[in-house]
């Protein structure tokens, strides 16, 4: 295959088809007909000798060529915008775009509540789609158009653009007639009192996990769980402690049930953020969907 020999505005296509997951929306998307966007689509196919997209249920899926195609295609095309200042218009009315979103499964919780909120009074047809991904692998998704947005406190993703959303600290969680929560000079939980508990750790959040391993009492783990839905049940029958973000805990937790202690924890306090490409900087739409969070955040 030779590049030369290849219409670039098929390309378009592609990342087009890819994001929207439909022909139909890729081509109102790139303002040409259903028929013009299907034989380009055709055309495509023969050069590439792949199908690159089958049918799915309410429009595509790509192919393992397509996947793998998609990460180079969509880098070049937002460098290539990015350098050119990016005039296309975005009316999110009407757009059908996908946003693809890291977040954690107390990120889902906390965040796409107010977001989904937003997106229901501006833009009915935008799409998320949202995984929690290993943290090694976010920068260079982001890097790629792979992903749009990683939300979390995420200090191992360097080299992003990033907007604060919220500030927080750890706490400790105990059921709420846990023998310390009765106990007015435990409190404020101090190393020695900590060191007494046993703990849940829960791998969808591995900065607690680092906090009990820089407390010395990674041996006090009791529980190594997967994710944090099962812990209001868990900690409300047991005596084991949970270190999670205040806000969080105060909104996952039921406070009859559950007690919400301050600690003297390492680097208890924290910023979440929501990171983003600076190559996406002058996208439109990506634009548009930075200031909906950001506004979506300042009003929660």
């Amino acid at each position: 295959m030779n590049i030369d020999d290849l219409d670039l505005n098929l390309l378009r296509l592609f990342a087009a088809i890819y994001e929207t997951r439909n022909v139909s929306r890729a081509a109102l998307r790139l303002k040409i007909s259903q028929p013009a966007a299907s034989n380009g689509l055709t055309r495509l196919r023969s050069f590439l000798g792949d199908a690159l997209f089958a049918r799915a249920q309410g429009g595509v899926r790509p192919t393992p060529i397509a996947e793998e195609l998609a990460g180079p295609v969509l880098r070049a095309i937002a460098m290539i915008a990015g350098a050119l200042g990016d005039s296309e218009t975005f009316d999110p009315g009407r757009s059908s775009r996908i946003f693809r979103m890291h977040m954690s499964d107390i990120g889902e919780a906390r965040f796409l509540p107010p977001l989904m909120r937003a997106l229901d009074q501006t833009a009915p047809c935008v799409k998320l789609e949202c995984k929690a991904l290993p943290h090694g692998q976010i920068g260079a998704m982001l890097d790629s158009a792979e992903l749009d947005f990683a939300f979390g406190f995420l200090p191992s993703v360097t080299g992003t653009e990033r907007i604060d959303l919220i500030h927080d600290r750890y706490c400790v969680v105990l059921r709420a007639d846990h023998p310390l929560v009765r106990d007015p000079k435990s409190r404020s939980l101090g190393l020695a009192v900590l060191r007494r508990l046993e703990f849940v750790a829960v791998r969808s959040h591995s900065e607690t996990r680092n906090i009990l391993e820089r407390l010395g009492v990674s041996d006090r783990i009791r529980l190594d769980a997967s994710h944090f839905l099962a812990l209001p049940a868990i900690v409300q029958n047991t005596d084991l402690a949970v270190i999670m973000p205040a806000r969080i805990a105060e909104q996952f937790f039921g406070a009859r049930r559950h007690a919400v202690l301050d600690a003297k924890l390492p680097n208890r306090d924290f910023t979440v953020s929501v990171h983003f490409s600076r190559r996406r900087r002058n996208d439109v739409a990506h634009r548009w969907m930075r200031e909906l969070i950001e506004n979506a955040f300042a009003k929660a």
